[in-house]
């Protein structure tokens, strides 16, 4: 697919943009997959297109974290394995079944995440105890949160990070380390599935994949910096940001990325 030069720019702009927002505290496709359906990418192959990019950003910000001591994948493995089930069997689907149902889903979700953080100051503040088994937080948590990646997207790491805040007891620096980490196993292996479908545009894809590294190497430079009261900010900003976006899909169904 051929494109101008100024819609290649503004496609890198908005992964830039994606993949700061997204290394901090997610949602950075709330801003590259409607850029991707504005420039006339077909859904399927937006949503494919997108996890090629977005790729570059979640392995970006997951080796920072790692080298900033945040998250050790070796400790993760089962949460590895299980959302990498669940991202399979989510993108597998998603190339068949509409999407739609999740759009009246995801809202009220998301709504009780932000209340939850929002009338909870203190929380992620400091490591609390965990109320819940790692190997059973990321079975459950790997299966569920890997298929709707897989099949859908938005919102992703804002519910990873919440449930290791609210389940394993994380502050929300360490949270978001391990939630990248999560988030490139079920970028990578949507990504896998999608090419074997044939749904991506390379071009385009690794195009943004450039934004996508820039912004997330700065945005989680900042998570490492700035600590547990700057992300809580940001992520109750985005996971707002978030829930408008897809109300807004709702009542404009002709916006719809599926």
């Amino acid at each position: 697919m051929e494109l101008e030069l100024h819609t290649y720019l503004l496609l890198i702009s908005a992964a830039f943009a994606g993949g700061f927002v997204d290394s901090i505290a997610g949602g950075g496709g709330i801003i590259t997959v409607p850029a991707l359906m504005a420039a006339r990418i077909p859904p399927h192959i937006a949503l494919a297109t997108n996890k090629l990019q977005a790729c570059f950003g979640s392995f970006t910000a997951a080796a920072n974290y790692t080298h900033k001591d945040l998250v050790q994948p070796s400790k993760v493995i089962d949460g590895i394995i299980w959302t990498a089930i669940g991202a399979m069997t989510g993108a597998i689907i998603i190339q068949w079944i509409p999407a739609d149902i999740l759009n009246y889903i995801i809202p009220i979700m998301l709504v009780a995440i932000f209340i939850y953080m929002l009338l909870s100051p203190d929380t992620g503040h400091i490591d609390q105890h965990a109320i819940m088994k790692a190997k059973v937080f990321y079975c459950i948590m790997g299966l569920a949160i890997g298929f709707y990646d897989g099949f859908f997207g938005p919102g992703t790491g804002s519910f990873w990070t919440i449930g290791f805040v609210a389940l394993m007891g994380f502050n929300l620096k360490k949270a978001t380390g391990h939630t990248k980490v999560m988030n490139f196993t079920s970028n990578i292996v949507s990504l896998i599935t999608f090419i074997i479908g044939g749904k991506v545009y390379y071009l385009i894809g690794l195009t943004m994949g450039l934004g996508q590294m820039t912004g997330a190497y700065l945005g989680s430079k900042l998570v490492v910096s700035k600590g547990t009261k700057f992300v809580r900010v940001f992520f109750l900003i985005v996971v707002a940001t978030t829930i408008a976006r897809i109300i807004y899909k709702l009542f404009n169904p002709d916006q719809a990325i599926q």
